[in-house]
């Protein structure tokens, strides 16, 4: 079955996206909660003409999305977090910090852009920040062991 996007979804595809899913993901999820809409014939022109008045607006969410990654650029940022012995951390590095670092650095990105893998060992890691369907950028997160002076 065929559906046009209404919002980004993970995994699945952006806003304005014309996909195939199974049908009962569709019909029972997708539509339902508002995500998608069938894409039929009209949907199909509707969406055309949308895309063709939003061309420029595209541009400029785009070159904007570009802006951010120049800005951070090379930035890597240090996260401290409590580790034990060995350099396992206690807990886990979120995406929320990650977020948090880079607004300490006078650059804004939405929490849920950002992808930070499984880490679980004081190191060097690598999160991804998704800023546009066009422009994703690599950002080198640095996970250090807090000092324990009390």
């Amino acid at each position: 079955m065929e559906i046009i996007l209404k919002t980004d979804i993970a995994g699945l595809g952006y806003k304005n996206d014309i996909i195939s899913v199974k049908p009962g993901y569709g019909r029972n999820y997708l539509i339902p909660q508002g995500y998608a809409v069938l894409a039929s014939e009209s949907n199909k022109k509707i969406l055309a003409e949308n895309l063709k008045q939003a061309a420029h607006k595209a541009e400029k969410i785009k070159a904007d999305a570009e802006a951010i990654a120049a800005q951070i650029g090379d930035t890597v940022i240090t996260i401290a977090t409590k580790a034990g012995e060995s350099g396992k951390i206690f807990g886990r590095v979120t995406n929320t910090q990650v977020s948090d670092a880079l607004a300490a650095k006078g650059i804004t990105v939405d929490r849920k852009k950002i992808t930070v893998g499984d880490i679980k060992f004081v190191g060097d890691y690598t999160a991804i920040i998704d800023l546009h369907k066009e422009v994703k950028h690599e950002l080198a997160v640095k996970v250090v062991a807090e000092s324990n002076e009390e």
